[in-house]
């Protein structure tokens, strides 16, 4: 009976590039913290034999200089994959970078605000030179904070909106043209569960997000037809730089490890969402069907408004 080296082993084969002893290692242990080797096939290897599957080579990250576009970075790494990161902090950058070359991965890094659509696009073709076409974008860039209604600020809201779903789009834009052209690729955004309502008093970041999922939403229908795949990520609450400097409760913290691992896992198998934790998620989709007779009550006892 094979063992789990040898089962992590015979998987690391199925990756785009020759695996070090590394990355057969990180198998094992993803083996081991899924549970099962059983779950390991579903996420990871049946995808791979399906029809009409093309392994990603390169993965393009946008807010990637922490939390969990940094996590994520890691973590295609250790699967083998090519990954390039964006942000505008580039000691923080440089930092992920070398913890993947450390480890026997490949990455590059390019620093762009993703607010600024054409520096953005020279900068995801400058990775694209270096580290080979654009498999997987990961539309990551973002954050928000609550705003309470005294304290509507149109420029806030708008910066918000700036680097949610204009940086969404500006990094789609860079690389949809090329992807349509091959007739594959995979899109995938990071949004939210709080877009599944306006949840006072982080209506503008609720707002943001919707936004987002609603495009993503929309690129699915048109874009899989053509073989590319679009992947909407909704996490609750992580273990984040961000979410540190939070002073409000956050039920079903999830840590990042666990985060970084549940998304890789979706996007391998080109799920059409990525929703996480289980808990929040299954709470929020119950919210998203009460009506507002129910629903607006609730949430000004719970947020207490």
């Amino acid at each position: 009976m094979l063992g789990l080296s040898d089962i992590a082993h015979n998987y690391a084969q199925l990756c785009p590039t020759q695996p070090s002893n590394h990355q057969t290692g990180r198998y094992e242990s993803v083996f081991t913290k899924r549970g099962s080797c059983c779950a390991f096939v579903v996420w990871d290897v049946f995808p791979r034999l399906t029809p009409g599957y093309s392994a990603m080579q390169t993965v393009i990250i946008t807010g990637a200089s922490s939390g969990l576009g940094a996590g994520l970075a890691e973590e295609f790494a250790t699967r083998g994959y090519a990954v390039g990161i964006l942000a505008r902090r580039e000691a923080e950058l440089q930092a992920v970078v070398a913890r993947i070359e450390q480890a026997g991965g490949t990455a590059a890094y390019r620093v762009s605000d993703v607010t600024d659509k054409d520096g953005l696009a020279t900068a995801i073709t400058e990775l694209e030179a270096e580290l080979g076409v654009c498999d997987l974008l990961i539309a990551n860039a973002g954050g928000g904070h609550p705003m309470p209604a005294s304290a509507f600020d149109p420029d806030i809201i708008s910066r918000m909106m700036r680097v949610n779903f204009d940086g969404t789009v500006n990094a789609i834009a860079a690389v949809l043209p090329a992807m349509l052209e091959r007739g594959s690729g995979h899109i995938a955004a990071t949004s939210s569960l709080a877009s599944y309502r306006g949840l006072a008093p982080g209506g503008p970041y609720s707002a943001a997000k919707a936004a987002v999922s609603t495009l993503m939403e929309s690129l699915s229908v048109e874009l899989r037809p053509q073989g590319i795949a679009v992947t909407t990520i909704h996490p609750g609450f992580v273990r984040t730089p961000l979410t540190d400097t939070n002073d409000h409760p956050m039920p079903f913290l999830m840590d990042l490890d666990d985060a970084c691992l549940t998304m890789a896992d979706g996007l391998i198998g080109r799920r059409r969402e990525v929703n996480f934790p289980w808990t929040t998620a299954t709470l929020m989709r119950a919210v998203r069907q009460l009506p507002r007779w129910v629903f607006e009550p609730l949430l000004k006892r719970v947020a207490k408004l």
